[in-house]
């Protein structure tokens, strides 16, 4: 039976990402939407996903799935003869879960105050953001993935963040090499697996497209 794969999209999201590296781990082949979300919400996306009315929608025989996290796990799930994400071990995968939640309660706001702040706020939110990423180093410990010797759910999960370091550090004034070294090296061996450095948008481009949010917002 054909299996129709649409992915509805904007190409510096984060959470997009997540869901076009868990594609390609599992070689699923799908159609990709561009949204646009500075020109505003097509109707289909407003159909597709009513309840949040954001991106991404993965859309599979007709059956909208939305939120990020919830997407990887259905991939996952439905494309099971490739090599799994979640862990079998039912701990281990309710801890899996655990730090993905951790990354989406907490990376992507203390990432958007490095760029939205400036001075004393700015210096908080820097003090904020790197004790989430040692946090998140300490659970990496010497482990060459999250998902132990092969990227898993945790790393494709927070991996789609690396695209957006450049912008952090020039925004903020930081290095993310010189405070958590062990984090950056990771996400370059992450970024050397063909899923993952296809699926992840060119640096530049992505301050390109924090410096037009700024001045949407007046801050430039």
């Amino acid at each position: 039976m054909a299996q129709e794969v649409i992915l509805l999209d904007f190409w510096p999201s984060m959470f997009g990402i997540r869901v076009r590296i868990a594609l390609a781990e599992k070689g699923v082949k799908y159609e990709y939407r561009e949204e646009d979300l500075l020109k505003g919400k097509s109707p289909y996306l407003l159909q597709v996903n009513p309840v949040h009315k954001k991106i991404p929608v993965l859309i599979h025989n007709g059956k909208p799935i939305s939120e990020s996290s919830i997407i990887v796990q259905y991939i996952d799930e439905v494309w099971n003869d490739k090599a799994p994400l979640l862990p079998s071990d039912p701990y281990e995968r309710a801890q899996a879960r655990f730090w993905a939640d951790y990354i989406d309660k907490k990376v992507y706001d203390a990432g958007r105050k490095l760029w939205t702040t400036t001075g004393e706020e700015q210096e908080a939110a820097k003090k904020d953001f790197f004790e989430i990423f040692k946090t998140l180093e300490g659970q990496l410990g010497d482990k060459p993935y999250f998902g132990e010797e092969n990227l898993g759910y945790v790393d494709v999960s927070l991996i789609p963040y690396y695209c957006w370091f450049y912008a952090y550090e020039t925004m903020a004034n930081i290095s993310m090499e010189a405070e958590c070294p062990k984090l950056v090296a990771w996400a370059k061996r992450c970024a050397q697996k063909k899923s993952v450095s296809e699926s992840l948008v060119d640096e530049k481009k992505i301050l390109g497209f924090v410096h037009e949010l700024r001045k949407r917002l007046g801050l430039e």
